[in-house]
């Protein structure tokens, strides 16, 4: 089965190359260089030419500050891309699997672990962004598995994980937030269990319509930032005194979700898998990295 992956050079697109290795599929890894997702022709031509059955959509506009300023790119790459993405996979048969987040959740209240159902109330326009591209694909209507996480982090790229470990081998303190509460996500898992989704498609040649839908990701515990990073610093050896401090007291043009856990029940269930601890998959990419 031919596979493509969008978004190759980021970070769970890497993720995915170390877990297609494992893989009798035929896995073929672009980035804009390769295919440019915003051009409806050119990803048409290529799904086609190459006869992809599965998309793994790993591309994605995700700077959520410099989102604020550039609002028609991020709509362009989170919204209309994934719809020609979405249409592609319906012409040629194919299942779309795409990556969301948990910003559709940003503007909601209380500390419930949030389900696929729950009312979205995205802020800021990286989160209203990657709403849209939800939207596009529930109305096109394709066979489809979108999937929402958070705090991504890996060995590749940049991420939270390694800017701490950077800053708290250089500084003898540091500020972080103590407000906003989450569980990471290692990429890594989560490439995993794209492929688990992959490979029961496969066996279904295809036909696995009770598949489609929204599911939640990230890896199990609750957490906040501040806690993450004293961790993430332990972890590597350094250190260096972290202090707690309130999210206003760094000013950001956006407004991040003050609670981001995620509830893994349905994907759980569908996939009947055990979901890492976040502290094991830390320590994990700690020792990869």
């Amino acid at each position: 089965m031919n596979i493509l992956i969008t978004g190759a050079n980021g970070q769970l697109g890497n993720e995915m190359r170390i877990v297609s290795k494992e893989s009798s599929d035929n896995y073929i890894f672009t980035d804009v260089a390769e295919l440019d997702i915003t051009d409806f022709d050119a990803v048409r031509k290529y799904v086609k030419d190459n006869n992809i059955k599965v998309i793994v959509n790993c591309a994605g506009y995700t700077n959520v500050e410099k989102a604020e300023d550039e609002k028609e790119m991020a709509e362009l790459i989170n919204a209309k891309a994934v719809e020609y993405l979405a249409k592609t996979c319906k012409e040629n048969d194919a299942t779309l699997i795409h990556i969301s987040t948990d910003y559709v959740f940003g503007g909601n209240e209380g500390n419930t672990p949030r389900k696929e159902d729950e009312k979205v109330n995205p802020t800021g326009v990286y989160g209203i962004t990657k709403l849209h591209g939800e939207q596009a694909i529930e109305k096109v209507g394709c066979k489809h598995i979108i999937i929402r996480t958070a705090w991504l982090y890996s060995e590749f790229g940049n991420n939270f994980v390694k800017t701490m470990r950077k800053l708290t081998a250089e500084r003898d303190s540091l500020k972080v937030v103590f407000d906003q509460v989450g569980t990471p996500t290692y990429a890594l898992d989560l490439a995993n269990v794209i492929a688990i989704f992959i490979e029961k498609l496969k066996n279904a040649n295809g036909q696995w319509p009770t598949a489609n839908g929204i599911y939640n990701f990230s890896n199990e515990g609750v957490i906040s930032w501040y806690d993450f990073a004293k961790e993430i610093c332990e972890l590597s050896g350094n250190v260096c005194d972290i202090q707690p401090y309130h999210s206003d007291e760094f000013p950001s043009k956006v407004k991040r979700p003050s609670y981001s856990v995620l509830d893994k029940t349905k994907i759980k269930n569908k996939l009947n898998i055990t979901i890492p601890h976040w502290k094991e998959s830390l320590k994990k990419c700690i020792k990869n990295l």
